[in-house]
Order: structure tokens, then sequence, then C-alpha cells
């Protein structure tokens, strides 16, 4: 099974249509990556079909990189 981290990037490179390899851990998801307003949300919603849960969407609009989103999407699921 892959790590939130894995999966947190495979969901985003395929939702921004970029190579999964310019994904890093750091990497922001408006400045590094190019993520509009719109693929924030889609972000959101993908994560919470890809993991099952339902994330407080204001506090995951607060998220800002890769390695901040897996750790916050853990929250929900080992919650």
């Amino acid at each position: 099974m892959a790590t939130t981290l894995e999966r947190v990037k495979k969901i985003t490179a395929e939702l921004l249509k970029i190579d999964i390899a310019m994904i890093r851990e750091d990497s922001r998801f408006v400045e590094d990556l190019g993520a509009e307003s719109i693929q924030s949300i889609e972000l959101i919603a993908a994560f919470d079909e890809e993991f099952d849960i339902e994330m407080d969407e204001d506090e995951a609009l607060a998220v800002k990189n890769v390695s901040d989103a897996a750790r916050f999407i853990d929250r929900y699921v080992d919650g």
C-alpha cells in the first residue's frame, strides 16, 4: 500500500497534469506547482475521495504544501 505522501503526490500530479517527478515534499501547491484556486478545491475533493474522509474545507485550503497535506490527511485517517 502506498504511503499517504505517495498518494497525495499521485493525485496532485494527475489533477494538475504535471509529472510526478516534479513534486517534492516541500512543493507548494500554488507557488511551485501552479494550482489555481478551483484546482485547490478539486484537490480537496480528490483527497476526500481517495482517503474516504471528509476534511474541513477551510482548514484544508490553509494547507500550502505536499507534506503538510499528507500530515493533515493522516490526522483524519488516524483520527
